[in-house]
């Protein structure tokens, strides 16, 4: 598994650094992936590849459209258009139900565990192709109780793994923050998935739990998986990405290794704006107004 991972990583040397750029090895391949709220184009992606085996970070300012793209990648809503692949196969139109059955699974950044369930029994529903939900086999537990054993068991060895045994009986709705989010991590690997997108898996945790979830994530991939997530934790994205791919107003605008791109002046002015680093004193305001003009009037023609 070692030797896979050191593979994975060497490939992305030879990657070239420009937004969209292809990979030797893409588990996610998309192209044209577009989606308008109201007028304002929240998305507009012409072409994105996710490496296999790695951690990518997908990171940008607010607004820049990532947990859009995550939701169309993973049938959660529809683009006006676009297609995309997992492991070659088309995705679009494709449920969200079965996005995750194919082994591609999220989670969110307002965490979605089922507060009036246990913490165990939130577990055993994050299990595939139960029979026990069958309409005419629900009926006759002899039919699915050992498949359900096999389950639980499943599910605590997850649960000791995420340090979440002790809380194995308790209501989900009483655990913290933090532990929600390792609970719905540890959930998705119910489903035994090969990439986990996990969508701000530092926002709101306490600071004392941050490096357990660090831990986790670096597990994921030294295990074999691609892992996938959305950031504003610069830290976070620097410790542990393999590779960055930054958005701004809906598109990719820069890609590359953390320390690249942490240098990169597109992602410098995404951030920051392309005058974040004048002196003030020497800006021609007029110019500066007449560009403001300019960009509005632009706006307005497209429209």
């Amino acid at each position: 598994m070692a030797v896979e991972l050191n593979a994975a990583r060497s490939a992305l040397a030879s990657i070239s650094k420009e937004p969209g750029s292809k990979k030797p090895d893409a588990i996610v391949v998309g192209s044209n992936i577009t989606r308008t709220f109201g007028g304002l184009k929240a998305v507009d992606v012409e072409h994105i590849e996710i490496p296999r085996g790695v951690i990518t970070a997908l990171i940008g300012p607010n607004g820049a459209g990532k947990t859009t793209l995550f939701n169309l990648l993973t049938g959660f809503d529809e683009p006006d258009e676009g297609d995309w692949a997992f492991n070659g196969k088309k995705l679009s139109n494709v449920p969200a139900y079965k996005v995750a059955r194919l082994g591609m699974v999220r989670t969110f950044q307002l965490t979605k565990v089922l507060s009036k369930l246990t913490v165990i029994e939130n577990m055993r529903l994050g299990a595939t192709g139960q029979r026990g939900e069958r309409f005419f086999s629900a009926a006759f537990k002899s039919l699915w109780s050992s498949q359900e054993d096999a389950n639980t068991v499943r599910a605590d060895e997850l649960l000791g793994r995420f340090k979440l045994d002790a809380k194995r009986e308790d209501f989900a709705g009483s655990l913290s923050g933090g532990q929600r989010k390792l609970l719905e991590m540890a959930r998705a690997l119910m489903v035994d998935p090969e990439l986990i997108m996990l969508d701000e898996p530092m926002a709101g945790v306490n600071p004392a739990l941050k490096q357990s979830l660090l831990e986790h994530v670096k597990s994921l991939r030294d295990e074999g998986r691609t892992v996938l997530f959305v950031e504003h934790d610069m830290d976070m994205v620097r410790d542990i990405s393999d590779w960055v791919i930054v958005m701004a107003q809906g598109q990719i605008v820069a890609e590359g290794t953390p320390q690249s791109v942490m240098a990169d002046q597109r992602v410098i002015d995404a951030y920051l704006g392309a005058h974040h680093d004048t002196d003030i004193t020497e800006i021609d305001l007029q110019d500066l107004e007449a560009e403001a003009d300019a960009e509005l009037d632009a706006e307005k023609d497209k429209a």
